[in-house]
């Protein structure tokens, strides 16, 4: 294993544990969300938490997506390497 090839599996897998740590800390947040509805207002204290939730669970989301798009681009990144590499090996390119 070259040392490119493991710098390329170490940043891989920081995405991915970066990634994995978001959804983990996301699920962790929307575990006590409640699908409904609160029409009486004795029922405010419910809204208020369940707002709170709603709006840490909005500043997580943007890291979310980025992480995930940084997965997949890293992913991309393995996959062409790899590919150049057996390209070289075969001699179909130099």
């Amino acid at each position: 294993m070259t040392v490119a090839s493991m710098v390329l599996w170490s940043v891989w897998g920081a995405f991915a544990l970066l990634m994995a740590g978001l959804y983990i800390y996301r699920s962790s947040l929307t575990r006590d969300e409640e699908d409904q509805i609160f029409l009486d207002d004795s029922f405010d204290h419910e809204k208020v938490h369940q707002a709170a939730i709603v709006a840490k669970v909005a500043k997580v989301e943007p890291l979310v997506r980025a992480a995930r798009w940084l997965v997949v681009a890293m992913t991309a990144v393995v996959v062409v390497y790899y590919v150049r590499d057996i390209m070289v090996q075969l001699n179909v390119i130099h």
